[in-house]
């Protein structure tokens, strides 16, 4: 069995990994935020602009992830990496810095770009740096990133905030520490992990794949020596050139891309993108208010339910690392989306019946955890598993933009799906999508546990 220096490979992929921290913790401090600058705001009675303010930054994720491939193919992962950092430190203070509507909106946007970016180039990054052994759990250590910044956006959250008396109404929480300044520190809090973040990547190397498609050689190989050693670094050069050559007859990443042998495994990319967001659970986060209010808590138990949510996020988290080069890839997506179209249906039935209090709660955690040890890490996986080296930018740039695309849909359509359908008839639909979505899986997804990128090259595309 090849060995290779875990201590280097650990480190650069954690330090790639935390631009997953920040989408955690951006993707879901609005959520405890919007209690509070919604009235701060004055649109707590306006659907329309609580749509907007709440999804606004997913569309900066799609503008993100849609420049994420061509300039990382250009400029490389490393340097978008650093550029992602800063550019959500400063979006992050601007944000909590906001006194008017149209400022916070603009640097919500802003922040989606910066998120759109780290969330494209980190699990490329891994899965272009990590042994293929090892590839898949480093690749979920993203997703335990996403994770521990989800959980740590929900306890922030939850320590900032003072109590809420029960009864209190629009202008007693105006008036209140959350209403003024309580949710400004929510967002200034990621300013100390994403200044981390900007200072240590600019200690890890270049992504090696990318070093020798555009010809550095000898760089690539400095790389790949210090992750296996010399007789490493001259074996995977050799699988690097092969792969390249293969695809050195003149046409750009993007042609290759859209060609018709590569029609199968683009559906099945942007497929399951998707998918991860139409599964539903990321409406949990971003509306905990809402689905924990319609099950009889008020906000201050929300605040708290919210974390118990975090902490099933993170535990299951780790079934997705410890089982994924184990189970494979498949057999996980198979379970989640199975589990969560059963979770749903029980829980629509639950809303619609009227049920209140602890088994609520269960039935969400539940679901969670599905999400968490499948949807959630192993889509990403597959993402930067599935596509050619030639074509991996700028596929993960269609891909994850598509995953943004659904992500938008997804949130701006849920206060209006749940003031139409109620929660229990939303619930009841995202349990229809994930029927249909196993069956996607179970048709068509291939299994890529334990063969190299070049290997899975080979079998896929033809």
């Amino acid at each position: 069995m090849k060995t290779h220096n875990s201590s280097f490979v650990y480190f650069v992929c954690l330090v790639s990994a935390m631009g997953g921290l920040l989408f955690g913790y951006d993707w879901v401090v609005i959520g405890g935020a919007k209690p509070f600058y919604e009235i701060y705001f004055g649109i707590a009675d306006n659907q329309t602009m609580q749509a907007l303010t709440m999804s606004i930054a997913l569309l900066g994720c799609l503008l993100g992830a849609t420049m994420a491939g061509m300039l990382a193919d250009k400029y490389g992962r490393k340097k978008l990496l650093i550029t992602s950092a800063l550019v959500f430190l400063v979006s992050s203070w601007a944000t909590g810095a906001s006194d008017g509507l149209p400022t916070f909106v603009l640097a919500r946007l802003v922040g989606g770009v910066a998120i759109g970016l780290a969330a494209d180039l980190s699990p490329m990054y891994i899965a272009e740096v990590a042994p293929t052994r090892i590839r898949g759990k480093l690749v979920t250590l993203n997703q335990l990133t996403i994770v521990l910044g989800i959980l740590g956006a929900q306890i922030a959250n939850m320590c900032i905030a003072e109590p809420v008396p029960e009864g209190a109404v629009a202008a007693d929480i105006l008036n209140s520490w959350n209403g003024q300044l309580g949710w400004r520190w929510m967002f200034w809090a990621v300013c100390i992990p994403s200044g981390a973040f900007f200072l240590l990547a600019l200690f890890i190397p270049e992504s090696p794949r990318w070093l020798v498609s555009k010809g550095k050689k000898k760089s690539a190989y400095t790389v790949l020596n210090s992750i296996g050693g010399k007789d490493y670094a001259v074996q995977e050069l050799a699988n690097y050139e092969a792969s390249s050559m293969a695809h050195s007859e003149g046409r750009g990443a993007l042609q290759q891309l859209f060609s018709p042998k590569m029609r199968l495994v683009l559906m099945i990319g942007i497929v399951i993108a998707m998918f991860q967001q139409w599964s539903g659970t990321n409406v949990i986060f971003n509306y905990a208010q809402e689905i924990f209010q319609a099950a009889g808590y008020g906000i201050s138990d929300v605040l708290m339910n919210i974390v118990v949510t975090g902490i099933a996020n993170l535990l299951f988290t780790f079934v997705a690392i410890y089982t994924v080069d184990k189970l494979g890839r498949k057999t996980l997506m198979t379970i989640g989306s199975i589990g969560l179209t059963g979770i749903y249906t029980l829980l629509g039935l639950c809303y619609w019946f009227e049920f209140k209090g602890f088994i609520m709660i269960v039935f969400v955690v539940l679901a969670i955890g599905f999400y968490a040890m499948s949807l959630g890490p192993v889509t990403w996986v597959l993402l930067s598993e599935i596509f050619p080296n030639k074509v991996r930018g700028v596929a993960m740039a269609v891909c994850t933009a598509a995953l943004w695309i659904a992500s938008f849909l997804l949130t701006y359509t849920f206060p209006f799906l749940n003031a139409g359908l109620g929660t229990g008839g939303t619930f009841g639909l995202y349990a229809v999508i994930c029927l249909a979505g196993f069956l996607f899986i179970w048709k068509y997804i291939p299994e890529t546990k334990g063969k190299s990128l070049e290997q899975l090259e080979n079998e896929l595309v033809k």
